[in-house]
């Protein structure tokens, strides 16, 4: 085990039984973070550890005087490592793991650099290719995407601002200072949060990359939880954004499994997206948002019922994104009856067979 991975998860360890939810991910992260700065710089070690560490506000106070204790007079700092051999952060990350795993270390110079290049690799190959071990590297990764949306802006007003002058209020002060022009009051448009919607296709055709999609909605709905929406469709629709909410991963999609009555099963685009747009969409899940849906589109259902709910669908949200894990493929071309009758009514139509793919989605997402 190194010295500075071998200190950090004792950190780490300390902080879980002090309440702060320091998983195996934040750790990770928190291991790739400390590879980036300089581990001499006490304030730099800091703010690495605690912003990757930290989740809760109720965490700092804890994180706080742990780090005193842990890094402070009666504690070595981080050992400084070879300034000839820097730790890339991708190697660091496979020593956290095989660390974890309970493997012997190995920081021969090679295997790190052939290490890397595997990563780099499993960037880019089709998830439903992997190995078990790939694909449990590919989740990690995935667990370290950050998929938001942006804000819009809403009729609500708030202070501030330099262009809409605040009548009302500049008046009451002038009352106030008895009738002295005093400086004058402003106010702008209030900014929210978009919502997300991810509608994610479980059925047997889609088989391969559910379980990857699924741990892509968790990330999305983990970074904004009160303004992203996870349902499953397939032979019908279900809501597992309670299921999604729980921090762990492993967890939330055994949760998400378990509340999934068809999944495997058959593919009825059409008539799951008419149950989504009339128990949700109407509420306003939908209105003005951001709604991505997974699917190859192997529709068997009627498709003509699904391009009238997809035509619906794009009169109430503000961006439609289709993942197709085949689009990322050579000779791709979107003939399935679902694709087709969907095409018309779509903003983006993205590929998702690989990390690379997804991050992609991510970015998407974010300039919708």
């Amino acid at each position: 085990m190194s010295a500075p991975v071998d200190v950090l998860t004792g950190f780490a360890r300390a902080l879980r039984a002090a309440g702060v939810a320091a998983d195996r991910t934040r750790l990770t992260t928190s291991v790739a973070a400390l590879a980036r700065v300089d581990p001499r710089d006490r304030d730099q070690v800091y703010w690495a550890t605690r912003l990757t560490l930290c989740s809760e506000p109720d965490d700092l106070p804890k994180f706080d005087a742990l780090f005193d204790a842990w890094f402070g007079l009666h504690r070595p700092p981080l050992p400084v490592p070879s300034m000839d051999r820097p730790l890339p952060q991708v190697a660091a990350v496979r020593t956290l793991a095989a660390d974890v795993s309970g493997e012997p270390d190995d920081t021969d110079e090679d295997l790190l650099c052939t290490a890397a290049a595997d990563t780099e690799l499993l960037r880019t190959h089709d998830i439903a290719a992997l190995s078990a071990e790939e694909r449990a590297e590919v989740h990690r990764m995935i667990a370290l995407l950050a998929p938001r949306v942006g804000t819009r802006r809403t009729l609500r007003l708030t202070r501030g601002g330099r262009k809409r002058l605040d009548v009302p209020r500049t008046v009451r002060q002038m009352l106030r200072d008895g009738g002295e022009p005093g400086a004058l009051r402003y106010q702008r448009r209030r900014d929210r949060p978009r919502r997300l919607v991810l509608l994610l296709d479980v059925s047997g055709s889609m088989a391969p990359y559910a379980d990857v999609l699924l741990r892509f909605a968790h990330a999305a709905v983990r970074v904004a939880p009160a303004s992203t929406e996870a349902f499953t469709v397939g032979t019908r629709l279900t809501r597992v954004t309670r299921q999604l909410r729980l921090r762990d991963p492993e967890l939330a999609l055994r949760a998400a499994g378990a509340a999934v009555p068809d999944w495997s099963g058959g593919t009825r685009l059409g008539e799951a997206l008419r149950a989504f747009l009339d128990r949700w969409g109407q509420r306003g899940t939908a209105r003005g948002a951001v709604v991505v849906i997974a699917s190859d589109g192997w529709e068997r259902g009627d498709a003509a019922l699904l391009g009238e709910q997809m035509a619906r669908l794009a009169r109430l949200a503000h961006t439609v994104v289709w993942v197709n894990p085949h689009k990322g493929k050579s000779g791709f071309a979107p003939l399935t009856a679902g694709m087709m009758a969907a095409l018309p009514h779509l903003d983006d139509l993205v590929s998702g067979h690989s990390f690379d793919a997804l991050r992609n989605v991510a970015e998407v997402i974010a300039h919708a």
